[in-house]
């Protein structure tokens, strides 16, 4: 199901819409929010924009090393950060028109799928990446991707989805959680808590705001939703109706509690966890970054290990949020642009930084094995968790499993649809699960055919 670039470039300004995760900027509408320039006058002039401040500091932090580093190319990059809807609009408005556009942008992933039309003026960076492909995640390579496989986003982190587990409160009812190999072990475990709590306590938080759980459970069956990039969308599988099940299982028995505010990536989510009303949940691997922000109290206290899966051999993971790089086919000197950007996010030096600085599970895997750079105990990561992450990570990746849920074009319609109706619909009201598959499969072939 291929569509031209520009046929869907002004629809897809309409659906700007802010992830979960994204804090909004204050601004004037178009207006940015912060503009910094990095190297030397007389450098190859850049103009960069993202919709994450401290995005542009680690780009402006590889700007100054790769200079140190390339006295023949030097670089000189002025970066601006704006709202993130001003952002996304901004950049597709100039794309559209032809002029205007920035050398490198960032965009998000949930925007992505409007940029990956066949004619989109992008630039192709397969030649970029190719030194470090190999040893790359490659579902974060594919899904900044067109259908042919041209790449036309540098990724940021791989989001590896783990399990969170509140290892103190399981050691203070004498539980197992470390044996936890499957859902039906999970579900076991549940029950044995909300008996040895009194209720108290739940196994986790089942969401309705949100869609990890089917992602996962998706990963684990080799299914996906959208269809990917050429195929069509279909919400009524196998896996997402199995994890409805069993959600809606554990709500009835007493072993899981909706999610406040819908899902635990949120304020109320971060109370219920410091709290201890919840003992487990999934999220990516950029959830740490949660913890050292906002919940600095539970250090010592979470362990992080993969996540059950329905069957023995299953991938266990999928790699959820994300923001792909982009080179404009505006720039002025593209395969510069391009060699930087690769250079900047996936060598050694430049992952170092976003793991140190930023607390990203890295997308070149090599590094997951450097001991020197994944165990270094001054990453605050590293002595927050009862476990250093790349060994999780590590596990994943001997195992070949990370799976790929594409992001496509479909994709606000349908996380929109699941997260304000069908979810409420079964969690909340009670309704069947295959009646509300069904209307929901309706809607969404209605609004995105």
């Amino acid at each position: 199901m291929k569509k031209r670039w520009l046929g869907i470039a002004l629809a897809a300004m309409m659906v700007a819409a802010m992830p979960a995760g994204v804090m909004a900027d204050e601004a004037a509408e178009g207006e940015a929010t912060a503009v910094t320039t990095v190297g030397p006058e007389d450098g190859t002039h850049f103009e960069m924009w993202s919709f994450v401040d401290v995005h542009n500091e680690f780009y402006g932090k590889m700007v100054e090393k790769w200079n140190e580093e390339n006295p023949d190319k030097q670089l000189n990059v002025t970066f601006s950060t704006y709202p993130y809807s001003d952002m996304h609009n901004k950049l597709m408005m100039s794309l559209q028109a032809g002029s205007g556009a920035p050398d490198m942008c960032d965009v998000e992933i949930g925007q992505f799928p409007n940029y990956t039309g066949v004619d989109t003026p992008l630039y192709a960076l397969n030649d970029a990446l190719a030194p470090y492909e190999a040893d790359c995640v490659q579902s974060r390579l594919d899904v900044y991707s067109k259908a042919d496989g041209t790449r036309i986003g540098v990724p940021t982190h791989v989001g590896a989805s783990v399990m969170y587990w509140n290892a103190e409160i399981f050691e203070e009812y004498g539980l197992d959680y470390k044996s936890v190999k499957t859902w039906d072990d999970y579900t076991k475990l549940g029950e044995q808590l909300r008996d040895a709590s009194n209720g108290e306590v739940f196994l986790t938080s089942v969401d309705t705001g949100g869609v990890d759980w089917f992602w996962v459970a998706m990963a684990e069956y080799g299914e996906d939703w959208t269809g990917g990039p050429d195929g069509e969308v279909n919400v009524e599988l196998d896996s997402v109706k199995k994890m409805m099940e069993m959600q809606k299982g554990w709500l009835d028995d007493g072993i899981a509690m909706i999610s406040t505010d819908g899902h635990v990536d949120l304020e109320a989510g971060f109370k219920n966890v410091m709290e201890g009303k919840i003992a487990s949940f999934p999220k990516a691997m950029w959830y740490m970054s949660r913890f050292l922000n906002y919940m600095p109290e539970m250090e010592g206290k979470y362990d992080i290990t993969t996540i059950p899966v329905f069957e023995e051999g299953q991938k266990c993971s999928v790699g959820i949020g994300g923001t792909g790089t982009v080179v404009t086919e505006q720039s002025a000197d593209p395969a510069l642009a391009a060699e930087f950007l690769a250079w900047a996010k996936l060598s050694a030096d430049g992952e170092a930084h976003i793991w140190n600085d930023l607390g990203f599970d890295v997308c070149n895997s090599a590094l997951w094995f450097d001991d020197a750079f994944a165990f270094d105990e001054a990453n605050p990561y590293n002595t927050f968790f009862r476990v250093k992450p790349y060994e999780v990570l590590q596990q994943l990746a001997n195992d070949d499993a990370i799976g790929t849920i594409y992001t496509t074009t479909v994709s606000p319609t349908l996380n929109d649809y699941m997260c304000t109706t069908t979810l409420n619909e079964v969690y909340e009201d009670g309704m069947d699960i295959d009646e509300a598959l069904a209307e929901a499969q309706e809607y969404i072939e209605m609004e995105t055919m």
